[in-house]
């Protein structure tokens, strides 16, 4: 009988997986299966199949994303920066190797190419064929799946990309470059004059330190900074933000159109999304 991660185990005939999310809360699922597992150079990447939430990726033990709401995070760091860039043609993504944030952005006609900058294959192997209700099997060719360091990538790429999404895991091993400085003014010097950046920057309820140093840090580069959420179940505290980056002034986003399918955004969502809880404003002291 193969050996059970230690992040799963068996209770009364039934497995749970149990996130340790912080030192007072820990997240328990109870499992049906567990679908494929392996350890790459990088993490340990599951793809198990749990009662309330559908298939489900798990790395080191970690939920990143779920068949039951992974559309939600997905359609939301892509769609918004999408829809407010006028004409977004090449487009970035770091991370996501789940490919639903590539998946959302292939829905956009002006997109000519789309680079997903992936450390882990195995990420990508694993959610092409085993969740691909986030995938979606991606194999659409305008997608260019790199798989390589994303802080080294965006070194190298200057003045490349309307968009760029970093679409990142939490600040722990092979991602927590991806939440310095550094980072982020490479970022800033890979987009084009008009360019838009969104990075996922965590939960407002457990995490708003992190949410406040991402803050930060994209406002001291970028001239237009906006912070936008969304409720993703999945992850602890429910809440979860984004914060965007753009070299120019953004349009309204009252005067957004969307067309495009989706199961979550809609117009009203992308106007409504900017609307921080008081909280938040007040901490951002927006």
């Amino acid at each position: 009988m193969q050996q059970l991660p230690p992040y799963i185990q068996k209770l009364d005939g039934d497995l749970w997986l149990t996130e340790n999310e912080r030192e007072n809360l820990r997240l328990s699922y109870r499992i049906k299966e567990i679908i494929v597992a392996e350890q790459s150079p990088y993490q340990h990447v599951m793809i198990l199949d749990s009662y309330d939430f559908g298939r489900m990726l798990v790395l080191d033990g970690v939920v990143q994303t779920t068949s039951l709401d992974g559309f939600i995070y997905n359609e939301m760091i892509a769609h918004v920066p999408l829809s407010l860039h006028p004409d977004p043609q090449h487009v970035l993504i770091i991370g996501g190797g789940d490919c639903g944030a590539a998946r959302e952005a292939t829905k956009h006609d002006h997109v000519q190419q789309i680079d997903l900058v992936e450390i882990d294959e195995l990420v990508v192997t694993f959610c092409k064929e085993h969740l691909q209700e986030v995938s979606g099997n991606l194999s659409d060719p305008r997608v260019r799946f790199l798989y390589q360091d994303g802080v080294e990538f965006v070194k190298q790429a200057v003045n490349q990309y309307d968009v760029i999404i970093v679409d990142s895991s939490d600040p722990v091993g092979p991602a927590k470059l991806l939440f310095e400085q550094e980072f982020y003014r490479n970022i800033y010097n890979a987009l084009k004059k008009d360019g838009v950046m969104v990075c996922q920057s965590q939960s407002p309820i457990f995490h708003f330190e992190l949410v406040e140093h991402i803050h930060r840090s994209i406002k001291s580069l970028f001239p237009v900074t906006h912070m936008y959420t969304a409720v993703v179940p999945t992850y602890p505290g429910g809440l979860w933000s984004f914060t965007l980056g753009s070299k120019r002034e953004l349009p309204d986003p009252a005067q957004l159109r969307f067309d495009i399918e989706a199961q979550y955004v809609n117009e009203g969502i992308l106007k409504r999304c900017f609307q921080l809880p008081q909280f938040m404003k007040a901490k951002l002291s927006l």
